[in-house]
């Protein structure tokens, strides 16, 4: 019943296996099986199970991606991973999609791993784009040129093999994604539900491996998904996005949403470590001081607590991430924020800007 449905619906971009009808001609699968579904799909980049499943479809204009943030135990590294299947932020993307008479590209198209790296080995960033002939994905592995993401031993495993931007340095290694629970939670971002997000392992450990830059670390690990029917410009002028590691093991995330047309949208959520959720009422907003790109951003925090900006991590025209100290659920926490500004994003300037940190390979 959903419009969406009508529109940009072509062959996936995985194997699939062929439909078949209901058993016994009636409308649902008897007991605990499943009609063959047709349009109806696996959502939230994952399974059944709460794993993550890496060839579920996405529709042509459209994205889905896996993201991974940790810091070490001691304080001293940090890193995010995002695998992307239609990259939001791919001008080639965006490209493709205005020159096509119907407004969409394929997206299987337009994938890349993006890798920031932190800390005393030195900061790195790659976001290399790769184009269909270069990327694979099958249910446990996605393969982007010469790395992958791949769920084993009840875990995820990132094979990074990419080349640094701007400046051209080899980064190499292994990051291991341990769950302590897997969560089957998703909501909607926007009033449409046409974008949705859900923690995959809310509370997780992590190991990395890194020959280039040499690095070896461990530490706490938060790995989510994000999944859009249509580019991300649609309904979107801006969010902030943070998660917190709270006393008891459990992550405390809130995702502020301002919408091109509606009311601001505010998910403030506790994650137990075995992926068990509840809400909670979400603290005052606070103004944090702009970047020096003159992004505006904010934080909720527990009002008689201000937030500060421990460190800087990315500063762009139209993105900010920041390691912040503010209070949440009555303790004093260290948080991963996120701002993204969509409008910066898909303006003419930036996205001319863009393919100097994003180079593709068809």
């Amino acid at each position: 019943g959903r419009e969406r449905l009508d529109g940009c619906v072509s062959a996936a971009g995985v194997d699939e296996p062929l439909a078949g009808p209901v058993p016994s001609g009636r409308q649902r699968a008897s007991g605990a099986g499943r009609s063959d579904g047709g349009d109806v799909r696996p959502t939230g980049g994952r399974d059944a199970d709460g794993t993550p499943r890496f060839d579920q479809p996405v529709a042509p204009g459209a994205y889905l991606w896996w993201y991974v943030d940790a810091v070490s135990d001691d304080g001293r590294h940090a890193l995010s991973l995002i695998a992307f299947v239609g990259s939001v932020f791919s001008p080639y993307y965006a490209w493709a999609r205005r020159r096509s008479p119907d407004g969409c590209a394929e997206p299987d198209d337009f994938c890349a791993l993006n890798v920031a790296l932190y800390g005393d080995a030195g900061k790195r960033w790659t976001m290399t784009e790769r184009g269909r002939r270069h990327v694979k994905r099958s249910s446990r592995e996605f393969v982007i040129g010469p790395s992958s993401v791949a769920w084993e031993r009840d875990g995820l495993t990132i094979q990074i093999d990419e080349v640094g931007m701007p400046i051209p340095r080899p980064v190499r290694g292994t990051v291991r994604v341990m769950p302590q629970g897997l969560c089957h939670f998703v909501a909607p971002l926007d009033d449409g539900g046409r974008h949705r997000w859900g923690p995959i392992a809310p509370s997780a450990r992590i190991e990395v491996r890194m020959n280039s830059p040499a690095a070896n670390w461990s530490g706490h690990a938060y790995f989510d998904s994000n999944e859009g029917d249509e580019p991300i410009d649609g309904p979107f002028n801006e969010w902030d996005w943070s998660r917190a590691a709270l006393r008891d093991g459990s992550t405390g995330v809130i995702y502020d949403v301002r919408q091109r047309q509606g009311q601001d949208r505010v998910l403030a959520l506790r994650f137990r470590p075995d992926g068990a959720h509840e809400t909670f009422v979400p603290p005052p907003r606070q103004a944090l001081p702009r970047t020096r790109w003159g992004i505006s951003r904010s934080l909720r925090t527990d009002p008689g607590s201000t937030a500060t900006v421990l460190q800087s991590l990315e500063d762009t025209p139209f993105y900010q991430r920041a390691m912040l100290r503010s209070g949440l659920l009555g303790e004093t926490v260290t948080s991963m924020h996120e701002t993204l500004n969509v409008s910066r994003l898909t303006s003419t300037a930036v996205q001319l800007m863009l393919p100097w940190r994003m180079p593709r390979v068809r």
